[in-house]
């Protein structure tokens, strides 16, 4: 089995986003973060069934949040270029390629 690896900034966006919802409601932010954890091990279970928006990038949605996981699969890993928020900048990302 593969397993996930996060480009740093990915990292920031999600440690940002959990922080925003951390100020609006206590638990918000943590709750945020598992939802990701979750959908990581579901990407990493089965990496394949998430659309294809690119040549060589998939994406999940993040249930309960307006994000999405954008990753890459590696022939040994699974690579998170971005938590990305679904209504801000589309593409932004695409120079983590």
């Amino acid at each position: 089995m593969r397993e996930a690896t996060f480009h740093t900034d990915a990292v920031i966006e999600m440690n940002e986003a959990a922080s925003y919802y951390e100020e609006r409601a206590p638990g918000l932010g943590l709750s945020f973060i598992e939802t990701v954890e979750r959908s990581v091990d579901q990407i990493i279970a089965n990496s394949e069934a998430y659309q294809l928006i690119g040549e060589d990038i998939r994406r999940k949605l993040i249930r309960g949040f307006p994000y999405s996981i954008l990753y890459a699969i590696e022939h040994d890993r699974i690579r998170i270029m971005a938590v990305a928020h679904m209504k801000r900048r589309p593409g932004y990302w695409q120079y983590r390629l």
